[in-house]
């Protein structure tokens, strides 16, 4: 049985653009074996794909942090043991980062990656066995699976699938209709207003604005947060509104349910609207400072994007496109 090995560490967004090659990779290798190594955080995430026979999870955002205390070092040397406790047929590395061709170095087995025009930092490159041409200008999701296919040596295919399948999730309290031809299944609307680049940020006021006009329409909204400043940005927008609530914070695939069961997303760009696109939920992406044709949100459910990079939309561009999609 063929031994796999994905390197795709972070972030959130990034991991979920990586799924669909996973996907594609287990379906033109069924019998082979795929491990994943992948931040700490998105282990919970990464084990909900059915393809995944081990995480190997990895905390270098938080050993950063403390990186002469001698439990990092203790930890570091159980990742190294485990990454090297067996020989891959193929170790691929789609992040194309130093820190990802490092780890994919230190991995027994062929070393696969980007070649030196293909890769985000090109000194990485030279950590490989073989190195693959794959266009910068493709979404993220494509130069993921073109770099997998060309490695396994296969051809991609061309629908997109994340594995996922919706998690259960328990009614949330303070469940609500949108009316006006909203799905049945689902009795709430997910606000996704955090964002770690300030860039990426839609305008506060804008998000009040826009739950007044779907709470006038019969929905209830959840705010989910993931930072300190998040959670208080959450409280504010809650509190201006009347059908609004503040979702507690919980573990990833915790959050998978609760997107799941949503009747529809609006979100910047950042990893829980791309996961919601997974999930096949119905959803807006809000754009402000980013470009939504490299890493917008792809899946088989329904999605509008509105706005750009450097073009904010209005509450009204957002409305109609819920309106459209709904």
């Amino acid at each position: 049985m063929p031994d796999i090995l994905f390197i795709k560490t972070s972030s959130l967004g990034d991991v979920i653009h990586h799924m669909p090659a996973l996907t594609e990779a287990r379906r033109n290798n069924p019998q082979a074996r795929f491990s994943w190594v992948v931040e700490e955080a998105f282990a919970p995430l990464v084990r909900l794909h059915p393809a995944v026979g081990e995480v190997i999870p990895v905390a270098a955002r938080r050993w950063r942090g403390a990186a002469f205390a001698p439990a990092t070092w203790r930890e570091a040397a159980g990742f190294v043991r485990a990454l090297r406790k067996r020989e891959y047929d193929a170790v691929i590395d789609t992040q194309g980062l130093v820190k990802s061709a490092l780890i994919a170095r230190v991995a027994r087995g062929r070393r696969h990656g980007y070649d030196r025009d293909s890769i985000r930092e090109p000194l990485a490159a030279r950590f490989y066995d073989a190195r693959h041409g794959v266009a910068r200008n493709l979404h993220a999701i494509a130069r993921n699976r073109m770099l997998t296919a060309r490695a396994l040596g296969y051809w991609p295919g061309t629908e997109i699938d994340f594995g996922l399948s919706s998690p259960t999730l328990p009614s949330p309290a303070g469940g609500g209709g949108m009316g006006g031809g909203a799905p049945a299944a689902g009795g709430y609307g997910i606000l996704l207003h955090g964002t770690a680049r300030a860039e990426k940020q839609w305008p506060e006021t804008s998000w009040i604005a826009l739950g007044r006009e779907l709470e006038a329409r019969g929905a209830s909204l959840v705010v989910p947060w993931g930072t300190g400043a998040e959670r208080m940005r959450s409280a504010r927008i809650a509190a201006a509104l009347a059908r609004t609530r503040v979702a507690e914070r919980q573990p990833l695939d915790g959050i998978a349910g609760l997107i799941a069961g949503a009747a529809f997303v609006v979100g910047v760009d950042t990893g829980l609207l791309h996961l919601a696109a997974a999930l096949r939920v119905p959803l807006v992406g809000v754009f402000v400072g980013s470009e939504p044709g490299l890493t917008g949100p792809m899946g088989q459910g329904p999605i509008a994007i509105v706005g750009g990079k450097n073009e904010v939309p209005s509450v009204s561009d957002v409305t109609g496109a819920l309106a459209h999609i709904l």
